[in-house]
């Protein structure tokens, strides 16, 4: 049995569970609303619970194919789970309680997008004031996916030259959601804005220390290299979706001007639809290569920012453009919103908001190669 097979007979996703997400799919999608059953679901099946890089990102772009805002929402808990598992890897066992609480059920969340603020990591326009026992946060944070179900949120803020990062509960005071997620795709993952006012993270759970501006922290590598991972599994999850409806679509039509063929013995639709595979298919090994290496502790490999954020920009444009072919395949039928592909296609735009961006991954590229501007 190869490493992929060995990954899916392994994984909890049965058929019966990924039947059940794709069918509440399309209604998340209408009434604009979180995936509450499904993380009920997973949640019940074991799915929270921290495992290797490489089962987390198969897992993800399985459910992907299936439902992907629940896949894209569910990756930032996901994210966190790598992220302790590589630290406690590293001998940092301070974030061992992380893995501890995945273990046990909570519900892990990223509150990190800032309006205006495109250093991501690097630095931050929410205020961490030092107080007793822990440090005050202050401002607003956008995208804040799994905003109406999270048990825990990590935080980031700015304390003078440092970056705090930390996390804080739900049941503490100082915070509150403002439900404005009504978006064009991805929309189950109610992703809202949320207001710090004076919310404290705890010294116990202050999860480092970092001064202001880029660094190769391991911490910082860990969340770089689980988020990029993570979020190149959802849109290949995509991508594979996409390229079945194509074989579906293309099998099902037939030609009235071509006495009833099928369009799949049409030779432009076979090109087509053969591009699209190649490309799909070209992301699978790239994605099983760079998981394997973020799952073993050590050094990381050479170039590794600019992988991963290539990665990234890889995985959405291929889904992007095998999703665009298969409406052009499918035909007019595809264009009625209630159609799986015209969800998709909504869906997969999200994939040029996440970090990095386009223009992001070609200055980490473009650095990488040339080092900074004279």
């Amino acid at each position: 049995m190869s490493a992929r097979a060995d990954l899916v007979a392994s994984s909890v996703l049965t058929d019966d569970v990924l039947a059940a997400v794709r069918q509440r799919a399309p209604g998340y999608d209408q009434r604009n609303e979180f995936f509450q059953e499904d993380l009920d679901l997973l949640r019940e099946i074991g799915y929270l619970k921290p495992r290797s890089l490489p089962q987390m990102s198969s897992d993800q772009r399985r459910l992907a194919a299936h439902a992907p805002a629940t896949a894209l929402g569910i990756g930032m808990h996901l994210t966190w789970m790598g992220v302790a598992r590589d630290m406690v890897n590293a001998g940092h066992t301070e974030l061992q309680w992380v893995l501890d609480d995945g273990e046990a059920g909570e519900l892990f969340a990223f509150g990190v997008s800032e309006r205006g603020n495109d250093r991501v990591l690097s630095d931050s326009l929410v205020t961490a004031s030092e107080v007793e026992g822990g440090y005050s946060f202050t401002g607003q944070k956008i995208f804040v996916s799994l905003s109406p179900a999270w048990t825990r949120l990590s935080l980031l803020g700015r304390h003078g030259d440092e970056i705090i990062h930390g996390f804080i509960t739900r049941d503490q005071e100082g915070w509150s959601n403002t439900p404005d997620w009504d978006t064009l795709g991805m929309r189950a993952t109610q992703s809202y804005t949320t207001q710090l006012e004076g919310v404290v993270v705890e010294h116990a759970r202050v999860a480092r220390r970092l001064p202001v501006g880029a660094n190769e922290d391991p911490f910082t590598i860990a969340i770089f290299q689980n988020f990029l991972l993570l979020v190149s599994s959802v849109y290949a999850g995509i991508a594979d979706r996409a390229l079945e409806l194509t074989v579906e679509g293309a099998t099902s039509k037939h030609s009235a001007l071509d006495d009833g063929a099928a369009y799949s013995d049409d030779p432009d639709i076979r090109r087509q639809a053969a591009a699209s595979a190649i490309a799909v298919d070209a992301l699978t090994p790239q994605l099983e290569t760079y998981c394997s290496w973020a799952d073993v502790a050590g050094p990381t490999p050479d170039h590794w920012f600019r992988l991963l954020s290539g990665m990234k920009h890889q995985s959405v444009e291929t889904a992007r453009s095998v999703v665009d072919t298969a409406l052009r395949i499918v035909g007019g039928g595809a264009y009625r919103s209630s159609h799986e592909l015209s969800r998709l296609q909504r869906d997969v735009l999200a994939g040029v908001y996440h970090p990095s961006d386009t223009e992001a991954v070609h200055r980490t590229v473009a650095f990488d190669l040339f080092g900074p501007t004279q």
